[in-house]
C-alpha cells in the first residue's frame, strides 16, 4: 500500500467501456442492422425508439451487455412485427448478437502507456458496469489486466454501488479519483460521495448515458480531452 497523507489519492479508478476501449460503435453497428431488418415495418427512427424504451424496460430484468441488448433487439423486433419475423431474421439477430459479445477489443489512444506510467505510482482499478462475462471477456482480450490491482464490475453505477467499492477498498472518499466517459455513470455518483473524478468525453454515447449540462465542482472535477492528459493535467496527481 502507498503511503499517503489524508485527503490525497490513493486509488485511480478507471471505467472501461469507451474509456479504456471502443464499445458504442459495435452495440450501434447491431442498431443499425437491426433497423434494416425491420424496414418493411417501421422508419429507421421508429425503431430506434422503440428500442430505447425496451432496453430501459429490461435494465432491471437483464442489466447490461450484449446478451441484455440482444434479447431487448429480439423483443423489440417481435413486437414492431407484430410476431411475424421470419425465423431467417431472427437468426440474423442473433448471430450479430453472438458477434458483438466477441467482438475484437481496440485500445484506445494512448490508454496502455498512461495505465503503465500511473501504476507505477498508484494502485489502479477497472470500476465498470455490464455483465460479468462479457467485461472480463473484454479485459481479458485487452491484455491491461497486469496494470490493475482490483477489477470491480458493478450491476449498476449509483452512489450505493461506489460507496461499497470504497468500503472494499476502505478509504475515504476523497481519497479516490475515478475517469471514465459518462458523467451520469462515472463521474456524478463519485462527486456526490465527495470524491475526484476526470470525464473524457468519447465521441458517440448511449442514449441512457446522456444527462442535461450540469454544475460540478471545480475542486474535484476536471474534463480532459484525452486519457493522454492525466499524467500531466490531472491536478491531484503527483507529479
Amino acid at each position: 500500500m502507498i503511503e499517503t497523507k489524508k485527503n490525497t489519492i490513493r486509488y485511480i479508478a478507471f471505467d472501461a467501456d469507451d474509456t479504456l476501449w471502443d464499445n458504442e460503435p459495435h452495440y450501434r453497428a447491431l442498431e443499425n442492422l437491426f433497423c434494416d431488418v425491420m424496414l418493411p415495418y417501421s422508419s429507421p427512427p421508429e425503431s430506434s425508439a422503440e428500442l430505447f424504451k425496451t432496453e430501459i424496460r429490461n435494465i432491471a430484468l437483464y442489466g447490461y451487455g450484449a446478451k441484455a441488448y440482444t434479447l431487448s433487439i429480439l423483443e423489440t423486433a417481435l413486437h414492431l412485427s407484430k410476431d411475424t419475423l421470419p425465423a431467417a431474421q431472427i437468426r440474423r439477430i442473433l448471430e450479430a448478437g453472438k458477434r458483438l459479445a466477441d467482438s475484437p477489443i481496440r485500445l484506445l489512444d494512448h490508454v496502455e502507456r498512461v495505465l503503465k506510467e500511473l501504476s507505477e505510482h498508484y494502485p489502479l482499478i477497472v470500476a465498470t458496469k455490464g455483465d460479468l462475462l462479457d467485461q472480463e471477456r473484454k479485459l481479458r482480450k485487452s491484455g491491461l489486466e497486469p496494470y490493475f490491482h482490483h477489477i470491480e464490475i458493478m450491476s449498476n453505477k449509483e452512489t450505493s454501488d461506489y460507496r461499497k467499492l470504497l468500503r472494499h477498498l476502505d478509504i475515504e472518499a476523497c481519497e479516490f479519483l475515478m475517469i471514465g466517459n459518462s458523467l451520469r455513470s462515472d463521474i456524478i455518483p463519485v462527486i456526490q460521495l465527495g470524491g475526484h473524478a476526470v470525464h473524457i468525453p468519447y465521441h458517440t454515447t448511449w442514449l441512457h448515458e446522456k444527462i442535461d449540462a450540469v454544475k460540478l465542482p471545480e475542486e474535484r472535477f476536471m474534463e480532459l480531452p484525452s486519457i493522454a492528459d492525466i499524467p500531466g493535467k490531472c491536478r491531484w496527481l503527483r507529479p
